[in-house]
């Protein structure tokens, strides 16, 4: 039976204690997500599949030099509580669960730590991780991304409608290209797709900044920003490689410093 060339196991909880020493020079990639509701035809864990492949495909791209560390499944996602199926944490314990984390690795020698999130919902808290670490960790590389922003260019190239957003063109393109066999085909449908089917608090939360919130059965009955009908696994590929790339260069960024 051929040994397993274990130099090239990219997964943190797959290497031992030891292994794990040794490489305290790696980048640490955290991949965090949500369940909560994507429409009627998208999985609950759609963020954190999301998460989970870029974090994944970003650590083989840099071959030994980074490591992903086992993900959070769970995010903040109030504005979604009322669909069945959605769990929720509070963003302070959120906070206080990645700033764990992360401060435990840093101070058992790990420099460069990397939050990868599927879940845009998690972007404010993520926010206040940093500004925490700052002030007490001022020598960590510590940095956050939110997956959703990293394909900008593959992403202006779908058929979105003038809303669009969660459960909508992009993340369906993405889950068709990530895990078919998640979603349920039949089952997707539009949700609210113009500024005209909104309410007056809605229309204003689709202007930024100011941010201002709303829950997404405001939105639509169905929680859906956009068509998902009309995009492809294919699609999803591009955008999926774009995201892959550029924050892969950003990853080799923070391995120089």
């Amino acid at each position: 039976m051929q040994t397993p060339d274990r130099t090239r196991i990219t997964r943190f909880g797959e290497l031992t204690s030891p292994e794990a020493a040794q490489r305290r020079g790696a980048l640490l990639i955290l991949p965090v997500g949500a369940l909560e509701q994507h429409g009627d035809g998208l999985p609950l864990s759609t963020d954190t599949l999301r998460a989970e492949y870029v974090a994944e495909a970003v650590a083989e791209r840099l071959a030994g030099r980074a490591h992903v560390l086992p993900g959070l499944p769970y995010g903040v996602s109030p504005h979604h509580a009322s669909f069945p199926g959605t769990v929720s944490l509070s963003a302070r314990l959120f906070i206080d669960v990645v700033s764990s984390i992360v401060r435990n690795l840093g101070e058992a020698g790990w420099e460069r730590i990397l939050v990868v999130s599927g879940h845009g919902g998690n972007g404010a808290s993520l926010g206040v991780v940093e500004q925490d670490l700052l002030a007490t960790h001022p020598d960590l590389h510590f940095a956050w991304t939110l997956v959703g922003t990293l394909a900008p260019e593959a992403s202006a190239k779908l058929p979105t409608a003038e809303v669009s957003g969660h459960s909508g063109e992009s993340e369906t393109a993405q889950v068709l290209a990530i895990a078919p066999s998640a979603v349920d085909r039949s089952s997707l449908t539009a949700g609210v797709r113009t500024l005209q089917e909104l309410n007056a608090k809605a229309r204003l939360s689709r202007i930024k900044p100011p941010s201002i919130s709303v829950r997404f059965e405001h939105y639509a009955d169905n929680g859906v920003l956009g068509d998902p009908t009309t995009v492809t696994a294919e699609q999803g590929e591009v955008i999926l490689e774009e995201i892959v790339t550029r924050l892969t260069e950003y990853a080799e960024a923070m391995l120089s410093l």
